[in-house]
């Protein structure tokens, strides 16, 4: 089975609204990132950002467990030697509420450019108003699984275009003219000539006593007489 990977056709957004009137901030932010990454698709694949638009609404009501508004502190930096700041999450909620909010949800992303893409989707108020009420968003509740409708329906494909065949010329008289007929080898009066190796063949599967033998044109030496001394 190939395995399936989405692509930019089968992704779809949606906008979803989260109330964190009464919510703790931890939980808030675990479920707002699962949204975010499209951990709730069936499509979901770490490498794509298949996740939707959340808004939340009701910052200034999100809340912590375990006395963490004295222990849990916010920390930022101007940029210059000494510059560090800290701020408890008492005075942090009181203050700047939203960014607490946005803070717990960035910190549950992936550290990369996919995580600050996916934080883009992210808008969190104060209050209960929000102004994307043209993008239709659908009430959804801390917990709640979005329902799945499926991947969108594939465009039909174009028949294939069939090609027909070329017409041939009309002759002289007007009539349309078939395809030449091509002529037997021995009606073109063309003879094949012998080649080389065919003629070598034939001349080495003829016996030596038909071939004619060639007379050589160099002398022979008669052998050498030895002298021998008269008596």
């Amino acid at each position: 089975m190939k395995t399936f990977s989405p692509r930019p056709r089968d992704i779809e957004r949606r906008w979803y609204v989260i109330d964190a009137e009464g919510a703790v901030l931890g939980r808030l932010a675990s479920e707002v990132a699962k949204l975010l990454r499209g951990k709730h698709k069936p499509i979901f694949a770490p490498h794509a950002d298949t996740g939707d638009h959340v808004i939340v609404i009701n910052a200034r009501g999100v809340r912590v467990t375990g006395g963490k508004e004295e222990k849990k502190i916010y920390y930022r930096h101007s940029g210059y030697p000494g510059g560090l700041r800290e701020t408890r999450y008492t005075t942090l909620l009181a203050d700047r509420p939203t960014v607490a909010v946005e803070k717990a949800i960035r910190g549950m992303l992936p550290k990369n450019r996919l995580g600050r893409q996916m934080a883009t989707k992210l808008a969190v108020y104060e209050g209960p108003d929000h102004p994307h009420q043209a993008q239709k968003p659908v009430v959804l509740g801390l917990g709640d699984i979005p329902k799945w409708e499926g991947l969108p329906e594939p465009k039909p494909k174009p028949a294939p275009k069939v090609r027909q065949p070329k017409k041939a010329p009309p002759g002289k008289d007007g009539a349309e003219s078939g395809p030449a007929k091509s002529l037997p080898k021995a009606a073109t009066g063309r003879a094949k000539a012998p080649t080389g190796r065919s003629s070598a063949g034939s001349a080495s599967k003829a016996s030596p006593k038909d071939a004619p033998t060639a007379k050589s044109t160099t002398k022979r030496r008669s052998p050498r007489r030895s002298k021998t001394k008269e008596s």
